[in-house]
């Protein structure tokens, strides 16, 4: 903030509107920070909600057929346990008469709690395999999993298959999984099975590799005896009778509790259970199996009738397992990766022998698992309503187009009729009010289009404290063009809606027009802006405002935007009596009418907003000249272009807010409050609030799931845009060579006024203020033949 300088070198302390100045700048750079961590915050989520169903870094390789040279023949010949303690590779078989139940893909939260239900009133305990994402997604089922009795093992974060993917990849998927099952249940894991994986004697000279690291990082890697083949829906008979082993053999057998429709699953497993244990069979976990084979091969050496052959050759037993300092086939020392915590060398007095894979989880990795499941629930949460959002956004942008083509064609065809007309021609001196803040570029171009008007006026010139001699300019132009009829009035700088309300007090006529100080007016324009005063309920008319610098990029945006944006819309409200604003760059209004509501209001930042609504209010009919034409300088910068737009959201907002109460008026006041007011609402903030949501989604699914069809989708919505943007053009007789500039438009410059937006209701919710912002002029609309090119 800057202080001023008197001419005799003191400085003097800064003006109210100067120290609130300073306060709302230094207020706008947290805001705008908190509106792209906002979009940022939406970003992440988007993108965890994907990476956790796949779409992001999903990798649907499965490889097959690949050679097994490499791989010992006692391990494609052993057992489905497999451990590497000590650095030697260990496999365990099932004993006879013994079923390790195996459970593959879940949790899902349809047909994992009927599978818990069953093994609970058959009292079985059952080993899961689960996938780290569905984990984090329903953390209830897994506690209950685990509080049950049952054992769980890691099934990869994503379900992918390791033998393809790097060895951060393998990493990131077991340690993700592990922070999941931290989170969901307290616990972490030293149990794992590899999706696509089968019997031992599949693994290959790719996936060899990837066990051997596992195993080093002490996991115990898990595969079947006997597949049910359960995911192939064969019938409940053929499930039953491809999940029973052959005569009297121990198994590891595997069934689905998700992956897809598993009602024949459901319906197989309690018959299964029950035959088998007709046969005598016993049901343990992986690591009860483990258990048993480690006693068994201990009884055996303490009998004499076995010796420790086997564990030296690496199959058949745990008895080298042991020998490493395992207790229960599991590891003593560091856990996996560095995940959870031991308890010691067994799984700790509250874990059961069923259960012995499992270690308590502790420290950062039990609240960084908590984190995840909350990351998760949020994303679950958001995703859904972001989507529903997005298609009530995409109803409400697509039936604004159709009410937009339809009213507006209505409008140009109403009020381009032979005999339409508004009453008597208005041919009565008006006065034209310029309030002008250090327009010293532009005063004279304004003043020299006025001086062209084929409608008697008077020119009032408000000159609001400007320092760089705006007035001394526009008399000097003024005596230069022989101009008797234009007055300069001074004030102290005060604001725009001050130097409005001053030039109503000085003007002489009861018909008041109003434009900016870097505004041009063609010849006929206020002719054509005063008419519809024929119509004694007419209290204010709109202009047709015009890019006058539109030969830039930046200019051609905003030349798009008003052709299609602002004059459509105003049609559409026109015909729907309830137009929110009435353009500061050319408007007109009864002089009566203004005094009437109180003048122009310094409550909100777009004082053409408010004293519009206002007009409603008071019972005044509000309507769209399009034959009054005006070309206005528009932003030249992004910087200004910014500040600009964020000065008329904010304020459009605040204008709604203050004139709330029409909602529950009756008479015009409520007919505006519950017309207009709603289409304003969800028209120009809900909607542009909420559509930067559809080009999140069409990014999102361009990068991760399919880009034709999200290309084709966007580029249907821009057709649309493009139809009515054609439209809008032929309404105004514009060059259509402008519109080869929209796609790039819909790609950069919309972004930037859904920001713009987003930062205003930030501001808003955050009861900030802002001042009137001078843009810097450049003085290059001229004429306005020379602005039509």
């Amino acid at each position: 903030m800057t202080t001023m300088t008197s001419p005799r070198g003191r400085r003097r302390a800064p003006t109210r509107i100067e120290r609130a100045a300073g306060r709302a700048a230094a207020l706008q750079k947290p805001r705008v920070i908190l509106a792209l961590l906002l979009l940022l915050a939406l970003t992440c989520v988007m993108l965890l909600d994907g990476y956790l169903r796949a779409e992001v870094g999903g990798d649907e390789r499965v490889r097959d057929g690949a050679s097994s040279s490499e791989v010992p023949e006692k391990i494609l010949d052993g057992g489905p346990i497999l451990t590497f303690r000590g650095g030697q590779a260990t496999s365990v078989s099932v004993p006879d008469k013994t079923i390790a139940l195996t459970f593959d893909d879940g949790p899902n939260p349809t047909w994992t709690p009927q599978v818990l239900k069953i093994l609970q009133e058959n009292d079985v305990p059952g080993t899961f395999f689960l996938v780290g994402s569905m984990v984090s997604r329903y953390p209830d089922i897994v506690k209950t999993m685990v509080e049950q009795g049952n054992e769980v093992g890691i099934h990869t974060f994503t379900h992918v298959d390791l033998s393809y993917q790097s060895g951060a990849r393998v990493d990131r998927e077991m340690e993700q999984t592990q922070l999941a099952l931290a989170g969901a249940a307290g616990i972490t894991t030293t149990l794992f099975r590899a999706p696509y994986s089968s019997e031992t004697d599949a693994i290959d000279n790719y996936s060899w590799p990837v066990y051997k690291r596992l195993g080093e990082d002490g996991y115990t890697s898990v595969f079947v005896d006997t597949d049910s083949d359960d995911w192939k829906r064969p019938g409940v008979s053929k499930i039953i009778q491809w999940a029973t082993p052959s005569g009297t053999d121990g198994a590891s057998v595997l069934f689905h509790d998700a992956g897809g429709e598993r009602s024949q699953t459901i319906e197989a497993l309690p018959k299964y259970i029950k035959k088998m244990k007709a046969k005598g069979y016993t049901f343990t976990t992986i690591s009860g199996v483990m258990q048993k084979d480690e006693a068994a091969t201990r009884g055996a050496a303490e009998t004499g009738t076995s010796t420790s052959t086997g564990a030296a050759a690496g199959t058949g037993t745990a008895a080298g397992a042991a020998a490493a300092g395992v207790t229960g086939g599991q590891p003593t020392g560091t856990p996996p990766n560095g995940v959870g915590g031991t308890t010691g060398g067994t799984a700790g007095s509250t874990t059961s022998a069923l259960q012995a894979a499992h270690r308590q989880a502790t420290g950062a990795t039990l609240y960084e698992g908590k984190a995840l499941i909350v990351a998760v629930a949020v994303a679950e949460w958001t995703v859904p309503v972001l989507s529903v959002g997005l298609m009530v956004v995409g109803v409400a942008v697509m039936g604004r187009f159709g009410m937009m083509l339809i009213l507006a064609r209505r409008h140009y065809r109403q009020r381009n009729r032979r005999r339409f007309g508004w009453g008597p021609t208005v041919t009565r001196p008006v006065s034209v009010i310029v309030p002008a803040y250090n327009e010293k570029e532009c005063i004279a171009n304004t003043l020299k289009s006025l001086a062209q008007s084929t409608h008697p006026i008077e020119i009032i010139v408000v000159d609001d404290g400007s320092t760089d001699g705006t007035s001394e300019i526009a008399r000097a132009a003024a005596e230069s063009l022989g101009m008797t009829n234009v007055r300069v009035v001074r004030q102290e700088n005060a604001g725009k809606p001050a130097a409005l309300n001053n030039g109503v007090r000085s003007a002489s006529h009861d018909v008041v027009v109003m434009m900016d100080g870097d505004t041009v007016f063609e010849p006929d324009a206020v002719h054509q802006l005063v008419q519809p005063f024929a119509d004694p309920e007419v209290g204010a008319v709109a202009g047709n405002a015009k890019v006058g610098n539109r030969d830039t990029v930046i200019g051609a945006w905003q030349h798009i935007e008003y052709v299609m944006g602002f004059n459509l819309d105003r049609r559409m409200y026109d015909l729907l009596r309830c137009m929110p604003t009435i353009p500061g760059a050319i408007g007109a209004f009864r002089r009566d009418a203004v005094l009437e509501v109180g003048g122009m209001s310094e409550d909100t930042l777009a004082e053409d907003t408010d004293i519009t609504i206002a007009m409603h209010r008071a019972g005044w009919r509000v309507v769209y000249q399009e034959h009054a034409k005006a070309w206005t300088e528009a932003p030249g910068s992004l910087k200004q272009l910014w500040s600009q737009r964020y000065r008329w959201s904010y304020g459009t907002m605040q204008a709604l807010w203050k004139h709330r109460k029409s909602l529950t008026d009756k008479g015009p006041s409520g007919r505006f409050g519950r017309v207009g007011m709603p289409l304003v609402v969800i028209f120009q903030i809900v909607t542009p609030v909420f559509a930067p949501l559809i080009d999140v989604f069409t990014v999102y699914s361009m990068i991760f799931i399919d880009f034709r069809a999200a290309l084709l989708a966007w580029l249907a919505v821009l057709a649309v845009q493009l139809t009515c943007a054609a439209y809008a053009f032929r309404l105004d007789r514009e060059k259509y060579r402008y519109l080869l500039m929209m796609p790039l438009q819909q790609l950069a410059y919309r972004q930037m006024m859904y920001l713009v937006l987003i930062h205003s209701c930030i501001t808003a919710l955050t009861g900030g203020r802002l001042r009137w912002q001078k843009l810097k002029r450049t003085g290059e609309v001229g004429t306005p033949a020379g602005a039509s090119r």
